[in-house]
């Protein structure tokens, strides 16, 4: 079977990776919680939370809830108002809704880590 590589196929791509990305961060986020009771492992994990490395990864965590809830909205659009045809201008219209989103959540997160 050929799948068509287009718009829709690459939606569904990417909404399955970033639930998985996401499904793997609440799994790091419940080991970060753990190890908070330790206070040599407190340090050493604030000591991480607090690095460009770590920065970098909030931005990422960003990109991928953004993306990941608003393909689901456009799923949701297509599933209950019968707008099939119209889904490749629904997934870009909602994915220059999350880059102005995306944009103006990452500016802060860089701009308090001191990166801008």
């Amino acid at each position: 079977m050929h799948y068509k590589w287009k718009t829709g196929m690459w939606a569904f791509v990417f909404h399955r990776a970033s639930g998985l990305a996401l499904s793997l961060y609440l799994l790091l986020h419940i080991n970060v919680v753990s190890s908070l009771y330790n206070p040599a492992k407190f340090d050493n994990t604030m000591g991480f939370l607090g690095s460009p490395l770590f920065r970098i990864l909030e931005i990422g965590l960003l990109a991928a809830v953004l993306y990941h809830s608003l393909n689901g909205i456009r799923i949701f659009l297509i599933d209950f108002t019968n707008s099939t045809r119209k889904h490749s201008q629904i997934f870009w219209l909602l994915a220059v809704v999350g880059l102005i989103i995306f944009v103006a959540g990452a500016y802060p997160m860089l701009h308090h880590a001191g990166i801008l």
